[in-house]
């Protein structure tokens, strides 16, 4: 076959974005490209884009005109029929590229050639010589180089929950695209689940016209108590064209879409419209709050019908390879309590709920398959014995994921710890509220999705890895934006990159002309590039504050203690601080001249205790003593939010016991303790409070005390214990009796947690 040629000559130099330069010498340029090209080598000279330059790729390959059209509409090219031999863009195919992903770019005075092995990898070198126009410029210059670059995993994917708060057709495409513009390739749409159903399925029109609404949604956190609901009706649904649209649209960015129909668990919003299919005759709404509901789908015949037209439905519109069909957060108490369900494990010689959970899921798998599709599951689908050929998505940690590649069965990383973007990525305390969790900029980078236990031949089964965004608390697109950017270009890196090429000092280089970039192209993308983190050591007389900033990093850390926002005229910050008295300190980090967001704050009050030292009876629990021990005698009043604050002590099933020593006796008037409550997960107030004094830390006399009733008004309890014994006292003993309350209310809970978290004790 003759092949047709395309030149497109340049017309304009109107370059769309940001044109900036770190160059640091014409020798050896800056490269801002993200992801990190695997292999990067720099030359001299550069190639000069004019009014001359043209474009050269073959017509007849199937789907590359669009990729050619991305630098067509970024330099604003015009087609021509004359063939160039220099000062020229190609696109061209090399089947010796091994990576299906792969590709080269060849820069130099003369031409830059992207080649690689299928049109999917040309799209990825468009990309990465797309950042070079807007981020490596310099007077129309484009810096001489050779990249020869692949991804380390074939599964790079970012997840949406659109069941909580619903996302309209342009923000997913806007989302899709932003994906596809750091090489990930997979998205994850969460499309149904207990607050909302948003696919449309023709044989259940009641799906959409119930599911896909609610009433009224929780305003605040699911932790706050009282709890209170906006009472305003919120829902929506992609019709199937919509739907269509959306593949496509995807599709020429390289992205497949993996939908997921939660089941047998997570699923109120589909039991609202067809109630039929659960376990109970208890009516069912679509739910307005969040966490964990008991409702689930019946394993009847009738049940699986219904989620089998169902699926062939979602089979016959996406085409791609996998259906997520959930399996997470399954409580069994409605099939513990049905007659059914128990008449069904004796028939199937089933061992209990856990393997009946297996039992359907298996049977969901075998459908899927016939449909020529491959499930993928949470790692919840390991209990009870895996699916012949499920993909398990390990997010409870990474255990579940080492289980199933132990197993030889493919596994998609996704650990809470590292890869959920609704946890808060920045401890400043004006934070937009999210669900929990703290997962820094930095913390991202750092992953690693193949586990040190796996050996080699276990590892190949480690697909990738992908970012969960779940909405509870993402009630706006732009809320979402913030919650994503930039952690997701970090994990772009951590997916393409092999992970002995990765520096984080290097990327935060690269990645500040691209937050601007963002920026100016109205992306409502967070300033926490970076993240300080502050400590407090106790010396027994005063508080040293002490900021660390990530290793690497060339940063300058400014500071006041007055309560004034810092800048570099403020005080340069070295080693510690000191604290002696009531102090407000502000401070902030600078990069070159830039600086870098938020300003952090700490209030101390000072009190008798600050500063000093005690000794505990028993142990914290590890993740919630990361403050060291002494943060409840820092001045340092603990917030509300036991996740991001490391001012809380938490203490599991255990009394508190603590010896304080003022180093000089005093007179005590009264000691104050905060507590948090959040009975839920199992974190209860305590029952009685217990205050001791001492002389020579030998004799010990009660000075004080209270004892409390059940307290669930809200999270924050403050209890002021006055001192009734006014002697001069050295040593201060504060006994705090653990919550008897966690029994009872535990009897029907799924956690059986008994958390006593203790704040600042202060003593005056």
């Amino acid at each position: 076959m003759k092949t047709n040629w395309f030149i497109c000559r340049s017309t304009s130099l109107l370059i769309s974005g940001l044109l900036m330069s770190y160059i640091l010498s014409s020798q050896a340029p800056f490269i801002n490209i993200i992801p990190k090209p695997v292999n990067l080598i720099t030359k001299k000279n550069s190639f000069i884009y004019d009014h001359n330059t043209v474009m050269l790729y073959d017509s007849n390959i199937p789907g590359i005109v669009p990729i050619a059209d991305i630098i067509v509409n970024q330099l604003s090219i015009t087609k021509v029929n004359t063939p160039a031999r220099k000062n020229y863009i190609s696109l061209s195919i090399d089947k010796k590229i091994v990576n299906p992903e792969g590709y080269k770019m060849d820069v130099n005075r003369n031409f830059i050639r992207i080649t690689a092995k299928t049109t999917a990898g040309l799209f990825y070198g468009t990309q990465s010589l797309i950042q070079l126009i807007n981020f490596n410029t310099r007077e129309n210059k484009i810096p001489a180089l050779e990249i020869s670059d692949s991804p380390a995993f074939p599964y790079r994917g970012m997840h949406l929950d659109v069941s909580r708060h619903f996302a309209p057709v342009d923000f997913v495409k806007k989302y899709i695209d932003l994906m596809s513009k750091y090489k990930f390739n997979k998205f994850h749409w969460h499309l149904t689940d207990d607050q909302g159903w948003r696919i449309e399925i023709k044989k259940y029109p009641r799906l959409t016209e119930i599911g896909a609404y609610r009433d009224s949604t929780l305003a605040g956190r699911y932790s706050e108590i009282p709890r209170k609901f906006d009472k305003t009706r919120h829902g929506g649904f992609y019709t199937q064209e919509e739907i269509k649209d959306i593949i496509d649209y995807a599709g020429e960015r390289f992205v497949e879409i993996i939908p997921e129909i939660e089941m047998p668990g997570h699923c109120m919003a589909a039991l609202a419209a067809y109630p039929e299919y659960a376990c109970t005759t208890s009516p069912v709404s679509v739910w307005p709050i969040w966490g964990v509901s008991e409702d689930i789908f019946c394993p009847t015949e009738e049940t699986f019908t219904f989620l089998t037209d169902i699926l062939s439905e979602v089979a016959d519109l996406f085409p791609g390879k996998y259906i997520h069909i959930g399996g997470d957060e399954v409580p069994k108490k409605r099939w513990k309590e049905s007659s059914f369900c128990q008449e069904l494990i004796k028939k199937e010689n089933l061992k209990d709920e856990h393997e009946l959970q297996s039992w359907f899921i298996k049977r969901i798998e075998k459908f899927v398959n016939s449909k020529g599709k491959t499930i993928i599951g949470w790692d919840e689908i390991l209990e009870g014995g895996l699916a012949p050929n499920a993909v398990v998505m390990s997010w409870r940690g990474e255990a579940g994921g080492i289980e199933a590649a132990k197993q030889k069965h493919n596994v998609i990383m996704t650990p809470g710890s590292y890869c959920y973007f609704d946890h808060y990525q920045s401890l400043d305390p004006g934070e937009p509220v999210a669900i929990g969790g703290y997962t820094s900029l930095e913390k991202v980078f750092s992953y690693k999705p193949i586990p040190e236990e796996l050996l080699k031949s276990q590892s190949k089964y480690i697909l990738g890895a992908q970012a969960n965004l779940w909405s509870e608390y993402f009630t706006t697109t732009k809320q979402v934006e913030y919650m994503a950017y930039p952690r997701a270009i970090a994990l772009s890196e951590v997916l393409w990159t092999n992970s002995a090429k990765r520096d984080f000092s290097n990327f935060i280089k690269r990645i500040i002309p691209h937050q601007r970039y963002l920026k100016q192209k109205g992306l409502n993308i967070s300033d926490h590039l970076i993240n300080l983190e502050h400590k407090t050591i106790n010396t027994g007389s005063k508080v040293l504050f002490t900021i660390n900033a990530p290793a690497g990093i060339d940063t300058r850390i400014f500071y006041t203690k007055n309560g004034a926002i810092p800048d570099p005229e403020a005080l340069v910050y070295r080693d510690s601080i000191v604290i002696t008295n009531d102090s407000k300190i502000k401070y902030q980090a600078y990069f070159n001249d830039t600086p870098l967001y938020p300003v952090y704050n700490a209030d101390f009050k000072m009190h008798m205790g600050a500063g000093k030292k005690i000794e505990l009876k028993n142990k914290p629990a590890e993740q919630y003593a990361k403050g060291g021990n002494e943060v409840i005698l820092n001045g340092i009043m603990a917030s509300t939010d036991r996740y991001s604050d490391k001012e809380w002590l938490g203490f599991l099933d255990t009394d508190f016991e603590g010896t304080i020593d003022l180093e000089t006796p005093d007179y005590i008037d009264q000691v104050k303790m905060r507590f948090y409550n959040y009975n839920h997960v199992g974190i209860f107030t305590p029952r009685e409070i217990e205050i001791y004094g001492s002389k020579d830390k030998a004799d010990f006399k009660m000075i004080g005390g209270m004892k409390l009733a059940n307290f669930r008004d809200s999270n924050i309890l403050d209890a002021n214990i006055r001192i009734f014994d006014k002697k001069r006292y050295r040593y201060v003993r504060v006994i705090v009796k653990n919550s008897e309350f966690a029994k009872e209310y535990q009897k029907n809970q799924v956690q059986k947690y008994n958390w006593l978290f203790i704040g600042e004790i202060v003593i005056e």
